[in-house]
């Protein structure tokens, strides 16, 4: 219930909401989101039932929010009321046809070696702040641990430094998306700038429980999500690197690579890359393979990796018969 203790729904739908949300925390969902939606909702409503016009016109205080922000928002309403029709048959449930269209997704920027590298050397060269004092050390095990990791923006910034094992070469993930906790091993250049950035931090305090990523020598306050990201878009900026359309890439496009990457070597190296992915779908902290495939687009290097195993295994069926039999 601590998704729904901070909202007092007063709506002819506030038992149902709180129902409906008490259902989704038992079931493990934060639904912080959700549960924002809904009380909004539930404030439109006062003591008027959701009916087809009232629906219409909630939706239309929404007006000034991105397409996809409203689409996502009628979404989560409908869902509530499809949780409502199964214990009331004639309840109003929203059209999904007449939310708005999705938006295509953005492209991933799929990075190079040598933009890592550059990112790298141009990380090695940051001076330290004042709020920032192993600042080089910090972006250098953040551009590793993104790219060789794969991990989320968030995972990195909540790490402490007790979820490095190093007799284990492994990174104890905590709690991140859908709860769900993993043990990430780590490549050997993962382990190898670790030990570098743990050389460098022992200066300063050493508890366990303390952030990894340091950006107060005094308080010892690890980085907020969003002070990386404008951090890493400075690298990026500084390292030239840019998509093809010449904007700056996002953070999450390392974790992109990561995946598209992985898929790669494993083409190269001729193993059975299907047999792989569940591999790489549990160090992602994916609940299935099919999460994973949104991370694994068509490159050119992919398809040309396909293609190539492909003419491989299908050589003797393709090749060109023998014309010693005239014409066929």
């Amino acid at each position: 219930m601590s998704g729904c203790t901070a909202h007092a729904f007063g709506s002819a739908l506030g038992i149902p909401i709180t129902s409906y949300l008490a259902l989704k925390n038992a079931l493990g969902r934060r639904f912080a989101i959700e549960t924002a939606v809904l009380a909004h909702l539930d404030r439109f409503l006062g003591p008027s039932a959701l009916t087809p016009d009232r629906f219409a016109a909630w939706c239309i205080t929404l007006a000034h929010l991105m397409p996809t922000v409203r689409r996502n928002r009628m979404r989560i309403v409908r869902n509530l009321c499809l949780y409502l029709r199964r214990t009331d048959p004639g309840c109003f449930v929203p059209d999904p046809s007449s939310f708005p269209a999705l938006h295509a997704p953005r492209r991933p920027h799929i990075f190079t070696e040598d933009q890592i590298v550059r990112l790298l050397r141009v990380a090695a060269d940051l001076g330290p702040a004042s709020k920032s004092p192993l600042r080089a050390d910090v972006y250098r095990l953040a551009i590793v641990l993104l790219y060789t990791a794969g991990l989320r923006r968030g995972e990195l910034v909540r790490l402490v430094l007790s979820d490095y094992d190093a007799g284990d070469r492994t990174l104890l993930v905590r709690a991140s998306k859908f709860h769900k906790s993993r043990l990430v091993a780590l490549s050997q250049d993962g382990v190898r700038e670790f030990d570098r950035y743990l050389r460098a931090r022992r200066r300063l305090p050493h508890d366990p429980a303390a952030p990894l990523l340091v950006s107060s020598s005094g308080g010892l306050r690890a980085y907020a999500g969003a002070s990386i990201r404008m951090g890493l878009c400075d690298l990026f900026r500084l390292a030239d690197v840019r998509t093809a359309r010449g904007d700056l890439p996002r953070v999450h496009d390392l974790r992109h690579t990561y995946a598209v990457h992985a898929l790669l070597r494993w083409y190269r190296a001729g193993v059975d890359v299907q047999a792989k992915l569940p591999i790489l779908a549990t160090a992602m902290g994916h609940v299935s393979v099919a999460s994973t495939a949104y991370y694994l687009a068509l490159v050119e290097p992919i398809a040309e990796a396909a293609s190539v195993r492909f003419a491989g295994h299908c050589r003797d069926i393709l090749a060109p018969a023998s014309d010693a039999g005239g014409d066929r």
